[in-house]
């Protein structure tokens, strides 16, 4: 097994020029997998709401919710760096109400950070977080809490002006105790400019190729999600039509008697099924 992956093995890893590797994960099964084929980072993302639960958006998930699918994937994946995603208005209401919700996710669920949306706005509740001991990533371009505001799932930070404010947005949460910032669907001349800048690893999902790491939405990479794909994804498997023959298959194996076999059934033990046969016939 191979060492805990903490802060310090991801900036030792930004400092050597080593990429980092980070997907999100919902649960204890894809954690597994995850954890050996050795991911640096798994988001417990927001996301599941629209990829596990079947929302349109992410605005529906609850602290509750976030907190049992973080600690089923930390079961899963005991050696990754897991990032618990705050949800929508666990973090907006006050600084206190941030910190109380924040410190559910380490305490119970046993994260090594937490996420959230948001800039300059957010720099009072990233302090509050780091004073009391609580690792934050940051998250700003595309942020799907803020779609409303946005106008939906758009790219961020195409203009000068846009790309300007991003980029200050990230040295102020940096400034604020950041550990790490995600930069969503932003132009990557934009995205250099910050990782250039920056003393934390910068993480893209969709901003280029020049952050310290990269992230995709696990169902999004293995086709099992189909409802939009964004530009960015780049599909590694197709699960979907995969699982779709299988259960096709099972339902017709069902149909035409051809499952269960002889060889899906448990045996009596000979004696005991000569005897079953003498009292109950064939």
């Amino acid at each position: 097994m191979r060492s805990k992956v903490t802060i310090q093995t991801l900036r030792e890893k930004m400092a050597k020029g080593q990429p980092i590797t980070m997907i999100t994960g919902y649960d204890y099964p894809m954690a597994l997998l995850e954890e050996r084929a050795g991911i640096d980072i798994i988001l417990v993302g927001d996301s599941l709401g629209m990829t596990v639960l079947g929302y349109d958006s992410t605005l529906p998930v609850t602290m509750d919710v976030m907190i049992e699918h973080c600690k089923a994937v930390r079961r899963g994946a005991p050696t990754a760096y897991v990032i618990g995603d705050m949800p929508y208005m666990s973090y907006q209401v006050s600084v206190e109400e941030a910190v109380r919700n924040a410190g559910r996710f380490m305490k119970e669920a046993g994260v090594d950070a937490v996420k959230l949306e948001g800039g300059r706005n957010v720099v009072d509740v990233v302090e509050a977080l780091t004073k009391a001991t609580i690792p934050v990533m940051g998250h700003l371009g595309l942020t799907p809490q803020s779609m409303a505001m946005l106008g939906g799932f758009k790219a961020q930070g195409r203009d000068i002006q846009a790309a300007e404010a991003i980029i200050n947005d990230a040295k102020a949460i940096e400034e604020a105790g950041a550990v790490s910032i995600l930069l969503e669907a932003v132009p990557p001349e934009v995205a250099k400019v910050i990782t250039d800048r920056a003393g934390i690893p910068i993480i893209s999902i969709g901003a280029g190729p020049h952050c310290h790491g990269q992230l995709l939405i696990v169902h999004d990479m293995l086709g099992f999600f189909d409802a939009f794909t964004p530009k960015f994804v780049k599909k590694y498997a197709n699960l979907n039509s995969i699982i779709l023959d299988a259960l096709q298959q099972y339902r017709q194996d069902v149909e035409t008697h051809t499952f269960p076999s002889d060889e899906h059934c448990y045996k009596m033990q000979p004696d005991a099924l000569a005897r079953f046969k003498e009292k109950y016939g064939d």
